[in-house]
This record gives C-alpha cells, sequence and structure tokens, in this order.
C-alpha cells in the first residue's frame, strides 16, 4: 500500500492515502517530499511549491487557483485555494473513438426480471400511490395506514418494543438518569401478516409539496416526473389522487405518459376527491381500486432478461477525499462494461461536472448533443449566479473537511462514475433514457433530487457511491450503496452494501471492482439480494423544481 497517490502525471499535487505527520518524508518517483504540515487521510498537498494565482491540477485538469504562496509539501486547504475551472468549447471537428472493455464472460448472462408490455423489464413490481398535489397527501397517509399492515409491507417493528420498555421504566418511577443508562435490547418484531401479493414487492406513496402555485415549469415538470414513474419498468399500476382544482390537472399527466409510452397499457385509476366527496368515500374508493390493481400485479413474475435491459443510475453523495479514486472509477468501470453489453447508464448532477466539460463535450458523439449539454450547463450556472449562488458553492462541508476543497475538485472525481464510453444523449429534466449508451441527465447534486431523476428517466437499478455515510434509498429502484473507504463500511455497516476500500488498500485493481459491482448488481436486478436502503425502507423521493438547487 502506498503512502500517497499522484492521479495524474500532469498534477502538481497528490492524494494522502493515510495520516501522514509533519515532518514526515514521502517518497515519489525517486524524490524525497518534506511534509512542512500535517496531511490527514483523502487530503492534498503540493508536490512542488505553487506561487499566488497558479493553477491547481488534479486530475490533469484545472481544479483552483492558489491564493497565497503555497510551499511543497503544504497542504491544500480553502485557506490557500479557491475554486477555478477551465473554459471549454464545442469543437465542431471530432472523433469519437473507443475501445470498450472485454464482456465476454456476461455475453450470455440474463437477470430475473419483470417484463413489461413496452419491451422494458423491472428489477422490482411495486403499485404506486401518487398525489397530484400536496393537498392529498394526508389521504396517502390514511391509505398507508389501512393497507401496509394487513397486506404484509409494514415496516418491522424494530423499535417499538423500547419504546414500551420506556414507558415501563417510567411508569416504575425511574428517573431521566436511570432511563438515559438503561441497556435496551435490540429486538425486531416482524410483522405478524404475511405478505398476501408475493409477487408484488411492496406500495410506494409518493408524498410531495408541489402540484398547485409556482410556474407552469414546475406543474409541467412534476407531471412528467410522475409520469417517469408510472411507466418506469418497476412498476405495475398507480392509484392517482387529485383534489380536482390544482394546477396538476389529470389531463397533463395523462399527456406525460402518452410522451415516454404512447402504448401505455398499465392499470391506473384516476380519483378526484372534489367530485367523489366524503374523506370516507374517496379512501374506499381507492382501498378497492389499489387492491384490485395488487391483484393484477401479482400476475406478473420474474423471468429471464439480457442484460441490456438493465438501466443504471450513477450517484454519489456524501463524498470524500477517496471518492474519485476508488468507488467512483470503479463504478465507472462497472458503467463502461453495461453499455459495451448494450445496457443504458445515467449520470447527472450537473454543477457535479463543473470543469470537466471539456473532457464530456469532447465524448458526445455528435455535435448537437455536444451542445445541448453546453447550453445546460451555462443556463443552470447562469440561473445560480443569477440569486447569488454559483456552482463554486457545491461542496459542502462534509465534502472539504473529508479533502473535496473546490467545486472542480469534488466535479472530477465525480465525473468516474460515468466511465469512459461515449455520450449518446443529453437529456433535461424530467426527460426520460430512450438510447442505450452513457446518458448525461440535467439535476441538481443534490442526493435525493438527483436520485429521484434519474429513476423518473429510467433507472432500474442506482448505483451511489459515498464517503461520509448516507441512507439515500428510492421508492421503486434499489439503490446499491458503495463505500470509498473500509472504515466507513466498517462503521455503517447497516447502510452499506459494497466496500471499494479495498482499491485504496491495494488489494484490489479498479477493474476487479468493476466486475465485482456488475456481478452484485445482476444478483440484485433478479431479487437474489435486498440492497440496504430497501430493507430499511428508505423512500426518498423529492421532485426538483427549476430552481436553483444545487
Amino acid at each position: 500500500m502506498n503512502k500517497i497517490l499522484k492521479i495524474h502525471p500532469a498534477d502538481n499535487v497528490a492524494v494522502a492515502l493515510n495520516n501522514l505527520q509533519q515532518s514526515d518524508t514521502v517518497q515519489f518517483n525517486g524524490q524525497e517530499i518534506y511534509l512542512v504540515e500535517d496531511i490527514p487521510a483523502k487530503h492534498k498537498f503540493a508536490l512542488q511549491d505553487i506561487n499566488a494565482g497558479d493553477a491547481v491540477t488534479m486530475y490533469g485538469v484545472l481544479v483552483g487557483r492558489a491564493q497565497n504562496f503555497i510551499l511543497k509539501g503544504g497542504l491544500i486547504t480553502i485557506a490557500n485555494v479557491h475554486h477555478a475551472a477551465d473554459q471549454y468549447v464545442v469543437r465542431k471537428n471530432r472523433n469519437i473513438s473507443w475501445q470498450p472493455p472485454n464482456v465476454s464472460r456476461w455475453q450470455n448472462r440474463t437477470f430475473m426480471g419483470y417484463h413489461r408490455a413496452d419491451g422494458s423489464v423491472g428489477t422490482a413490481n411495486y403499485w404506486l400511490v401518487i398525489p397530484l398535489v400536496f393537498c392529498e397527501n394526508r389521504n396517502l397517509d390514511v391509505l398507508r395506514e389501512a393497507l401496509l399492515a394487513d397486506l404484509g409491507y409494514a415496516r418491522p417493528q424494530k423499535y417499538q418494543q423500547q419504546t414500551q420498555y420506556l414507558i415501563s421504566l417510567y411508569e416504575s418511577g425511574k428517573s431521566v438518569a436511570d432511563i438515559l443508562q438503561a441497556d435496551i435490547e435490540v429486538q425486531t418484531l416482524e410483522p405478524q401478516q404475511k405478505q398476501l401479493f408475493p409477487n408484488v414487492d411492496g406500495i410506494k406513496f409518493l408524498t410531495h409539496d408541489g402540484g398547485c402555485g409556482g410556474t407552469r415549469e414546475d406543474v409541467e415538470a412534476l407531471c412528467g416526473l410522475l409520469a417517469g414513474y408510472i411507466t418506469h419498468p418497476n412498476v405495475a399500476g398507480a392509484t392517482v389522487l387529485s383534489l380536482g382544482c390544482q394546477m396538476a390537472q389529470v389531463p397533463i399527466l395523462q399527456a406525460e405518459i402518452l410522451k415516454r409510452d404512447s402504448k401505455f397499457d398499465k392499470p391506473i385509476y384516476y380519483l378526484e376527491q372534489q367530485q367523489i366527496g366524503t374523506e370516507e368515500a374517496l379512501i374506499q374508493q381507492a382501498l378497492k381500486r389499489t387492491f384490485t390493481g395488487l391483484m393484477q400485479a401479482n400476475q406478473c413474475q420474474r423471468a429471464p432478461a439480457p442484460l441490456h435491459k438493465l438501466c443504471l443510475g450513477l450517484e454519489c453523495g456524501g463524498s470524500d477525499g477517496f471518492s474519485g479514486i476508488s468507488a467512483n472509477p470503479a463504478v465507472g468501470y462497472a458503467s463502461d462494461l453495461l453499455v459495451a453489453l448494450g445496457g443504458s447508464v445515467i449520470l447527472s448532477e450537473f454543477p457535479e461536472l463543473c470543469g470537466v466539460e471539456q473532457e464530456l463535450s469532447d465524448r458526445c458523439v455528435n455535435q448537437a448533443i455536444a451542445e445541448r449539454f453546453s447550453n445546460l450547463m451555462q443556463a443552470y450556472s447562469a440561473r445560480a449566479q443569477a440569486v447569488g449562488s454559483g456552482f463554486d458553492m457545491n461542496p459542502s462541508p462534509g465534502n472539504i473537511r473529508d479533502g473535496l476543497i473546490t467545486d472542480a475538485m469534488k466535479s472530477a472525481g465525480a465525473a468516474k462514475k460515468g466511465g469512459t464510453s461515449p455520450i449518446v444523449a443529453v437529456l433535461d429534466y424530467p426527460e426520460k433514457v430512450t438510447q442505450p449508451g452513457l446518458n448525461l441527465l440535467c439535476t441538481p447534486g443534490n442526493d435525493v433530487e438527483s436520485t429521484t431523476a434519474e429513476v423518473g428517466a429510467g433507472a432500474n437499478v442506482v448505483l451511489f457511491t459515498t464517503g461520509l455515510g448516507t441512507p439515500t434509498g428510492n421508492p421503486v429502484a434499489p439503490v446499491i450503496k458503495i463505500a470509498s473507504n473500509a472504515t466507513l463500511a466498517q462503521r455503517m455497516p447497516d447502510i452499506i452494501d459494497l466496500d471499494m476500500g479495498t482499491i485504496i488498500e491495494g488489494q484490489e485493481t479498479i477493474e476487479a471492482a468493476g466486475q465485482r459491482i456488475l456481478e452484485y448488481v445482476i444478483k440484485v436486478a433478479s431479487g437474489e439480494i435486498t440492497v440496504s436502503a430497501v430493507r430499511h425502507r428508505q423512500d426518498d423521493f423529492i421532485p426538483w423544481k427549476r430552481g436553483v438547487s444545487l
């Protein structure tokens, strides 16, 4: 295991792979570098003297400029480096060449999925209950209480017994100190009711705060996103609740559904509260419709499907200084494998592509696609600046604390999730993937907004890398949580599915790790493995309003 890593030959900084002490001397390319400061693991230090105003280069691209002189062996911080990114142009002459990885071992492999009439294949089978406006959220809560436990979809009552124990302590006269010191044994109370519909993975309730007020753009984006979920291969059908007077009307949703599937034939039921009348009448109809819909959904069973029917969403959140050198490139290699097999992948989070636009633009298969990418990036950036923000404000306190000092530095590592394959399409939110290969999707860097959008665009599995740890999941698509370092995987094993710390520790190559990821995806897609986010019912769903969210 090396102590440091220089990622690209053109870089003038290196990454500390473990904690380095001031006055330590590290060997690099036959030279000795004397460290003038403590360098925490994941952070960067100068490989040469860097003058104020000079470029700081990492991954072979500009990731910042020095605000003052940085001595060779000195720590790179937000105090001495500020965000900077190279300008980019859309080149008219492009030579798109790509050497795909060897995929012979997967050429005839299949996964067990749910086949839909439009030719897509789901990795799960869910029924949706959707409000067209936030006024219906309470009715969704009523339906949730009425349906989940008796149908066998209730969350395991892991903590109910603990609450009951605390009540018993209180009633027996125990003090605050006694209760805080009490040792509560953790036991999981499984639901007493077995799952009535074994081929249906669950009922998902997509509550949100939109549908009324806002702009026409907000309404169309919301309805487009909901249509993406209704037509999603992991969804068997839906119950849609409408108040009646809101901006997001049923015909708008129906039009968006037909945009995505002109021959849409899944069972879908629209119920309007102002037309039906009382809550009791509405809930009774919704219960009947949902129950009979579940009966139909239960008739669908898993069957073999080729791997090109997989669509991977690529996401990162709670990133650290190791994300861009372990988990993200491993996911990138898995992405390349799937693209070589004819599958689809989605790279999103446009604020986290800042600084690598030239490389991505040059990978677009034609000029029109490259120009759309440029236009969406520029429009997004301008919108952020108009309200006093900017892409440079994207890194979170956690990112910075663990070594991601600038947005360009964070972006250069985040983009590695997209591998090396050509970009076949650039999509604006909430458009849907229609082509195999690498697709770019305009979304914020916000974990949940971006994951929500990727699934709405058709991702039937999401690969989510993290260096700090995050529980993010999705209502209908399994979100595989991939740790960039072994420390995280050991500290938060309940939310981590795969550990890429093996790369940092020199135990595994990026290619071998990418192959391991693809094998895991196949098992998850077949229902053989239930990922942590699904076990925890981590059903995060946040539509993106087209205002500014980084």
